[in-house]
């Protein structure tokens, strides 16, 4: 038998708010757990509201979870001897899905649990008792509905030339099944999609729209195979199954290679010339004609980033598609070229023009150089982060960008885990799962609006990428079989995405006494605030009460 000190969650709880004005404090107490073969674990929440109107309501919600993980809405498929690192398994008959929060009688808590154990958004309804004690080892979020902070962009993942090939391994309704487990109604919520401006290190060879030299009028400009074959069709699909409530945004790796000084899209390089010369304008002229054909495939974007992790185009031997835009050159591109061509286009004149989109270390001065020029600030809505790297610049860099410029977005625009260290898929991984959790609540506490995770799904090497870059994907994909399968990682994601909605709004939350807890809370419209915690190692909760 082990014994543990503290029983580790992540709650989500969610209370319905009647009131103009409310101040909520949750409670969290727990308890020594002993955890043996058939030994539940237990532990105890406090929550206390506080409505302005001086009426108080002291609740207790008491836990208790099954160690075994039985009777889970998916089909479990185990790795490794601990029959610990779970992944759902689903086909063309099956996949697991996500039961819709129904009406909570008075006295009860809904609750949804993923856990360590295998439980993966495990519906079960919980009884509640009034208690008014709190003890030293009570962990007390308050959560005040008063401070409110950014709104909410969304939450989703990329659809890279990878994730195609990977969907037309699978048959037609093995495929839907995937699309539909992001996007569908029972889904976990996608409502964000990434889309690359041509080749990336994941497709099978480094191509652009115009690889005609010399085409400085991008007369020849045309788009690939790969976009009709792996990206469109899967793109509608998506926009199909969330009824058009979807955010779009595209990002360029590389302008064709001819217009680079190195001569080709892969390594480290410039476009030719000065800046806002002729190359510029050519390739203003590029991006514009992306979005327009686009357009033409009934596909409208609501954004772009000015370019994939730009600083990386310093390394003249980086190992794929990359380009060095400096923030001035950004700055000098959007102010005097790209900007008012943008805005001169129905197809580009309402997009949400997205700068660095690299990793916080070059904040905040990478927003204050695009962000205090008067001219260029008119053409640029937000920054994007990526999470690479982040155990280098503190989180607080961000909320720091913020302050400085309260008027632009943030917005993660890239995650994905298994690209350092251990590289690829880790079948059933949990502790990749915690890594989404505690960046997503991190990034939001400090003003992020979104998450948008890397590729969809990946086979079971994690690729194909064409300079074996293999990462891992929070669903893998095994052809042979046509099955896939929802790493930790999915669920942890849809823990934010099934239950945060597009413009929702983050308000205060305070923890004291944290022993390790992260919280962020977020209002919709007035109605739902929701509080996320997490600890490590065990379980993911949310919790919803009716405050009829």
């Amino acid at each position: 038998m082990h014994v543990y000190k503290y029983l580790n969650f992540f709650y989500i709880f969610s209370f319905f708010r009647f009131f103009d004005e409310v101040l909520a404090i949750w409670s969290l107490t727990f308890l020594d757990i002993s955890l043996g073969t058939h030994q539940p674990y237990l532990g105890n929440c406090r929550f206390r509201g506080v409505p302005l109107k001086d009426m108080l309501l002291l609740l207790i919600f008491t836990v208790i979870l099954e160690h075994s993980g039985a009777d889970l809405p998916c089909v479990q498929k185990a790795y490794k001897s601990t029959d610990q690192n779970i992944v759902c398994v689903c086909n063309a008959t099956y996949c697991d899905d996500v039961e819709p929060v129904s009406t909570i009688a008075s006295g009860k808590a809904l609750v949804y649990v993923s856990s360590l154990a295998g439980k993966r958004f495990h519906k079960s309804t919980i009884p509640i008792s009034e208690d008014s004690k709190t003890g030293k080892s009570t962990v007390k979020i308050s959560v005040d509905a008063r401070q409110e902070f950014q709104s909410i962009i969304g939450f989703g993942g990329a659809f890279t030339d990878s994730v195609g090939i990977n969907l037309n391994s699978l048959s037609k309704t093995t495929r839907h099944r995937l699309l539909e487990a992001y996007f569908g109604k029972n889904g976990i919520g996608y409502n964000l999609g990434r889309v690359p401006i041509a080749s990336t290190d994941f497709s099978t060879r480094e191509y652009s729209y115009a690889d005609v030299e010399g085409d400085m009028k991008m007369i020849e400009f045309s788009l690939a195979d790969e976009d009709f074959d792996y990206k469109i069709p899967y793109i509608l699909t998506a926009m199909n199954l969330t009824g058009g409530n979807i955010r779009l945004f595209a990002s360029p790796w590389s302008a064709p290679g001819w217009m680079k000084t190195n001569g080709r899209m892969k390594g480290g390089g410039t476009l030719k010339g000065k800046v806002n010369g002729p190359y510029y304008q050519t390739y203003a002229t590029y991006l514009v004609r992306f979005f327009e054909e686009y357009a033409k495939n009934g596909i409208p974007f609501w954004g772009m980033t000015l370019q994939n992790e730009p600083t990386s185009g310093a390394l003249p031997f980086y190992g794929w598609q990359t380009m060095l835009l400096t923030a001035s050159m950004e700055r000098d591109f959007v102010k005097g070229i790209l900007g008012p061509l943008f805005k001169s286009n129905s197809a580009t004149k309402n997009l949400k023009v997205i700068a660095l989109d690299d990793n916080r270390l070059s904040l905040p001065g990478w927003a204050d150089i695009i962000f205090n020029d008067p001219e260029a600030t008119k053409y640029v809505d937000g920054i994007g982060v990526h999470w690479y790297l982040n155990f280098l610049m503190p989180a607080s860099v961000l909320t720091t960008t913020h302050n400085r410029h309260p008027d632009k977005f943030l917005l993660a625009t890239e995650a994905c885990a298994g690209s350092t260290f251990i590289h690829g898929p880790v079948m059933g991984d949990w502790y990749r799962a915690e890594e989404y959790a505690e960046d997503i609540i991190t990034d939001l506490n400090n003003f992020v609006a979104g998450w948008t995770d890397w590729n969809i799904c990946l086979d079971e090497r994690g690729g194909p990428n064409w300079v074996s870059n293999f990462v891992d994907s929070p669903i893998i994909v095994n052809a042979s079989a046509d099955e896939f399968y929802k790493q930790p990682m999915f669920y942890a994601m849809g823990h934010f995405s099934k239950f945060i909605k597009m413009d929702a709004v983050r308000i205060a939350t305070k923890v004291e006494r944290k022993q390790g807890i992260l919280a962020t809370a977020v209002d919709y419209e007035g109605k739902v605030a929701e509080l996320w915690c997490y600890l490590t190692n065990v379980t993911f909760h949310r919790m919803c009460k009716s405050m009829t």
